[in-house]
């Protein structure tokens, strides 16, 4: 059997990536404490994680803190240098300048969420920790699940409370680990009063919070196969793309992708290569799958590509995706593609799962 020859990378993105990757390797590294509920005690994590790594020798100082009402984190501020904070009109902000000029190894900060009084320079907290990065130093954070931004409408649904400040999830992919602090919601529920969580929302917080978690770890990977040059399209989590065509089972095979994408806490996405002199039933019928992808959550993208076949590979390995849905019949639904479109797909698709459903008519012109 020959060789299948490896797509040649572009000068361009392959200069893009290095200076990419230089620029993190010079960055300081991130990690988040991640607690699903409150009251879990991720800053104590936070502080112990810092214990630890002075321990190694390193260099390591409190930036900021929320210290109230818990006797434990006061207690354990006592062991570390601490930055004073920066006193502004209407409250206190991490001092940015302060530790920039200290410049230790690695930097505590809790309540990254927090938004930053009027007068500082940069609106929130966690941009304060992205300027501290920036000059190489490390940084030890902790947050909760519901100050998330794209985590709050789930958090909301699962305890009927929204809060008022946040961090957008980018912020959090951008970390180096994310860990979990992850206690029995036994454990919460025995502490907590009338009004609080029970067991059945701390378990819907917690694997809300796995689950960003590992779209976390996908990102790192993703980064060092790019930076690696592989080409891959293996994610942590399932991502299905299901192949629109002008058909009537197209809404079969988004049905099925949605309950795959349900089961496995995945993504579902739908893709239409555009085709030109389609008939205005086969252009209606467009549509109504295109609408149908829409209701149930897909995303949709609608692309171009003198070959279809060509602009789905490439597509589903920009997106990682790793499994593919697509229809088939005796006679070719895309008359622009080559001959046996199905097998081309199957035989490009390297690191996908290809799931062919059976479709009787052809409705393009």
């Amino acid at each position: 059997m020959a060789s299948k020859e490896l797509p040649r990378r572009d000068p361009e993105e392959l200069l893009r990536q290095i200076q990419a990757q230089e620029a993190h390797e010079h960055r300081g590294r991130l990690k988040i404490f991640l607690g699903y509920a409150p009251r879990v005690g991720k800053s104590l994590r936070m502080f112990d994680e810092g214990r630890r790594r002075r321990k190694r020798g390193q260099d390591v100082v409190v930036g900021l803190i929320q210290a109230k009402g818990s006797d434990d984190v006061a207690e354990l501020i006592r062991e570390f240098e601490v930055v004073p904070c920066l006193s502004v009109p209407y409250g206190e902000a991490l001092d940015v300048d302060a530790v920039l000029k200290r410049a230790p190894q690695v930097c505590l900060v809790d309540e990254l969420a927090k938004d930053n009084p009027p007068s500082c320079r940069n609106a929130y907290r966690w941009q304060d920790v992205e300027e501290i990065r920036d000059h190489g130093i490390n940084v030890v954070g902790a947050i909760n699940l519901q100050h998330i931004r794209e985590q709050q409408d789930a958090v909301e649904r699962i305890t009927g409370r929204r809060s008022a400040s946040s961090v957008p999830q980018s912020f959090i992919e951008s970390a180096d680990e994310v860990v979990i602090v992850d206690v029995p919601a036994e454990d919460l529920t025995q502490s907590a009063g009338p009004g609080n969580l029970n067991p059945a929302q701390l378990s819907e917080l917690r694997e809300l919070a796995l689950l960003l978690a590992a779209q976390v770890v996908e990102q790192q990977l993703q980064r060092y196969m790019e930076s690696h040059g592989i080409l891959q399209s293996w994610g942590t989590q399932e991502r299905i793309l299901v192949c629109i065509t002008p058909r009537s089972s197209a809404r079969d095979m988004l049905a099925s992708g949605a309950r795959a994408a349900t089961r496995f806490h995945g993504q579902l996405l739908a893709i239409y290569v555009k085709q030109r002199d389609l008939t205005r039933e086969a252009e209606e019928m467009i549509e109504r799958n295109l609408d149908t992808a829409r209701k149930l959550g897909a995303e949709v993208h609608v692309i171009e590509g003198a070959d279809p076949i060509d602009a789905i590979i490439k597509f589903a390995r920009e997106q990682r995706i790793t499994q593919v849905f697509i229809g088939h019949t005796q006679q070719a639904a895309w008359k622009v593609w080559a001959r046996s479109p199905v097998d081309r797909l199957i035989n490009e698709a390297e690191g996908m799962d290809v799931r062919i459903f059976p479709q009787t008519t052809a409705q393009a012109a």
